[in-house]
C-alpha cells in the first residue's frame, strides 16, 4: 500500500475547504471556553482618567517639603471629583478613586501625620507615585482578544470591564463517533465472552473533541455487519458535520470502511499515511462534511484523533490552533522502531525554561496501550527520516495536556 508523509497529509488537511465558521450570541456568563468570532476592542481607555492606586492624599509633588498641606476633604472611590488642588492644598483620596485635577502624586497614609485638618509628611515618594496614569491597561482601540482565541477566565474579566453582555462565538461544530466490532461490548452490557472488550474510544474521543470545542454525538457501537453500518453512517453524516469511527481500516476480511465510503457519495481525500501509529488512517469529504475513519487499537485512535480530527474541529471553529506543540530536549537515548513518522507517549517537564523529554513508565508494546497517555504526558515526534536519538537531541512533542 503506498503511503502519504506525514507532512503532505497534513499540508491536505489544511488546504481542505471547511465551511467558513457559523456564529451565534451567547451571554457572557455562558461563554467560558467557546471561541471567539469576533476581535475584542476596547471602547475606551483604562483607566479613562489617572486614577489612585492606594489609600492616600492627592497632592503636588512639590509640596512635601512645605510644613504641612491643608485636608480639602474626602474623596471616595466611585465619586466625581471637581475640586482643583493648589499649592499647600491635598484631598483624602481612596484606592481606585479618580485623582483631583491639579494633583500629581498620592501619598501613602502611613507616610504622613494627621492633626486638626492638616497632613504633615513624614517620609517623601517620587512624583506620580501611586497613581494609575491614563490607558495603564488599554488604550482607546487595543484590539484586547483576537478573533480565534479560547475564552477563559481573564478573557471573561477583560469583557466584563468593557461591559460586554453579550458574546459573539462560533457555533460548536458536531461531531457524531461510532465504534465499530463486534468484539465490542459497550459499557454496562453483560457478557460471559471472554474474547470481548469494552468499549472506550468513543468515550475518549468524545471527550477529546468536546475539549476541543465541538459538540458530540454518542452512537456507541455497531457490529461487523457492512449494511447497518452503512446505515449508521448515513444517519451520522445526516445530523453531523464530522464522522469519526474507530475500527474496520485495515485490509482483512472484516475492515468494511473502505467500501462503505465511496458508496456513501464521499470523495476520499487519503487512505494510509505514514505514521505509526495509525497508518491504515482514512479521510474523506462528501460537500461540506468530512468522515474520517480511524484504527480500533485505543492508543492509535487518540493519537490519529489529536492529529486529524482536532484540526477539522479547529478550521471549524476558526481557532488559532488544534494543539501545540513545543521543542524539547531529550534526556535519555530514544530508539526508534519503525520507518514511519512515530508518535511516541512521553513525558515532559520544564527546567530553567527548557522542556525536557523522558519515558520513565511508558511502556512499550502494541498501539493498545491507552495508559501511557496518562499523568501529564505528551507525544514527541520521529520523523521519517529519524533513526535512533541520542540524549540532548532537540525534537517536537506535541502537548496533550491542555487539550
Amino acid at each position: 500500500m503506498s503511503l502519504l508523509s506525514y507532512e503532505t497529509s497534513q499540508n491536505m488537511l489544511q488546504l481542505l475547504d471547511v465551511m467558513q465558521s457559523r456564529v451565534e450570541n451567547v451571554s457572557l456568563s455562558s461563554s467560558l471556553g467557546r471561541i471567539l468570532a469576533q476581535d475584542i476592542v476596547a471602547e475606551f481607555s483604562d483607566p479613562q482618567f489617572p486614577t489612585a492606586s492606594m489609600d492616600g492624599y492627592a497632592i503636588l509633588h512639590s509640596d512635601q517639603d512645605k510644613e504641612s498641606l491643608t485636608v480639602l476633604g474626602d474623596n471616595p472611590a466611585g465619586y466625581d471629583e471637581t475640586r482643583v488642588i493648589h499649592s499647600g492644598e491635598c484631598i483624602k483620596t481612596f484606592t481606585g478613586s479618580k485623582m483631583p485635577e491639579g494633583a500629581d502624586t498620592l501619598i501613602q497614609i502611613e507616610n504622613v501625620t494627621f492633626d486638626d485638618g492638616k497632613i504633615t509628611i513624614n517620609e517623601k515618594v517620587l512624583k506620580n507615585a501611586s497613581v494609575r496614569p491614563v490607558g495603564e491597561g488599554y488604550k482607546a482601540g487595543d484590539v484586547l482578544i483576537k478573533k480565534g482565541t479560547k475564552i477563559g477566565f481573564a478573557e471573561i474579566g477583560v469583557m466584563a470591564g468593557l461591559n460586554c453582555v453579550m458574546v459573539k462565538v462560533s457555533i460548536k461544530p458536531r461531531v457524531a463517533v461510532i465504534a465499530t466490532g463486534s468484539e465490542i461490548l459497550d459499557l454496562g452490557v453483560d457478557s460471559d465472552n471472554p474474547a470481548q472488550i469494552r468499549s472506550s474510544n468513543n468515550y475518549t474521543l468524545g471527550a477529546l473533541f468536546e475539549s476541543a470545542g465541538a459538540d458530540v454525538i454518542q452512537l456507541g457501537v455497531v457490529g461487523d455487519d457492512k449494511n447497518t453500518i452503512m446505515q449508521t453512517f448515513q444517519n451520522a453524516l445526516n445530523s453531523a458535520d464530522i464522522l469519526v469511527s474507530t475500527g474496520g481500516v485495515s485490509v482483512g476480511d472484516y475492515d468494511f470502511i473502505k467500501d462503505i465510503v465511496p458508496r456513501l457519495g464521499a470523495d476520499v481525500v487519503y487512505k494510509g499515511v505514514a505514521i505509526k501509529p495509525g497508518k491504515h488512517i482514512l479521510l474523506a469529504q462528501k460537500e461540506s462534511k468530512f468522515i474520517v475513519a480511524l484504527p480500533g487499537f485505543a492508543y492509535s485512535s487518540t493519537v490519529t484523533a489529536i492529529l486529524y480530527v482536532l484540526p477539522l474541529i479547529a478550521k471549524m471553529l476558526g481557532s488559532k490552533r488544534a494543539y501545540k506543540t513545543v521543542a524539547a530536549k531529550l534526556s535519555e537515548d530514544f530508539t526508534k522502531r519503525s520507518k514511519l513518522t512515530e508518535f511516541s507517549a512521553c513525558n515532559i517537564s520544564i527546567e530553567d525554561g527548557e522542556y525536557f523529554v523522558n519515558f520513565k513508565n511508558k511502556k512499550i508494546g502494541s498501539s493498545a496501550i491507552l495508559t501511557n497517555l496518562l499523568d501529564g504526558s505528551a507525544l514527541m515526534i520521529s520523523g521519517e527520516e529519524d533513526g535512533n536519538l541520542p540524549e540532548g537531541t532537540f525534537v517536537n512533542v506535541i502537548l496533550i495536556d491542555n487539550l
